[in-house]
């Protein structure tokens, strides 16, 4: 669905990176209750980003059976956007099963690019997928989507149309990309 993205990190499975994404949309649009809520997800290299993070709380994904948190369980969505309301970030693995919730990642660099005006949560994404081959995947809680590969943000969904001249932090030519409702931002590298 999110094919320009998907071209841009091929180095995870379609799919498990397709459903992650939309989830990412669907908490960006909703929020929670009423609120917007931001969020962070990291997809891969999880044995590398268990290491470089830590719980901020007891970890409410620990324990339960796999088959139970994989990204394409639609009872699990729930579950990811309350705890999303929560500090720290998800890891997800490569094959798309959450593996723990409320993490802190702890990766300093200085070589990601992080545009002026991003916050925290974006900065810890950047220099979680620089110093990791994990893809980060952001929500804002100004509701757009980004997404960052090896310290780089490579896209950006905007859930809504009016956002287009005022969220995007992407420079140069963009690729423009409809997917249903929203509008998918991506570098054009041609």
């Amino acid at each position: 669905m999110f094919e320009s993205i998907l071209c841009q990190v091929t180095e995870y499975d379609p799919e498990v990176l397709d459903s992650l994404i939309e989830l990412a949309v669907e908490i960006a649009r909703e929020g929670r209750e009423g609120r917007r809520v931001g969020t962070l997800f990291t997809l891969g290299d999880e044995q590398a980003v268990l290491e470089k993070s830590r719980s901020l709380i007891l970890d409410p994904l620990m324990g339960h059976p796999e088959l139970s948190r994989h990204v394409t369980d639609l009872n699990l969505r729930g579950t990811i956007k309350e705890l999303a309301q929560l500090d720290g970030g998800f890891v997800v693995s490569r094959s798309g099963i959450f593996l723990s919730a409320c993490r802190y990642l702890d990766a300093a660099v200085s070589n990601a690019e992080v545009p002026l005006g991003l916050g925290s949560r974006h900065i810890a994404a950047a220099n979680m997928s620089a110093v990791t081959n994990a893809v980060t995947i952001v929500v804002s809680e100004s509701s757009v989507v980004r997404l960052f590969c090896h310290g780089k943000l490579v896209g950006e969904i905007l859930p809504e149309l009016w956002m287009i001249d005022h969220a995007t932090y992407l420079r140069g030519s963009l690729q423009r990309q409809k997917v249903g409702d929203v509008t998918v931002l991506t570098p054009d590298l041609h």
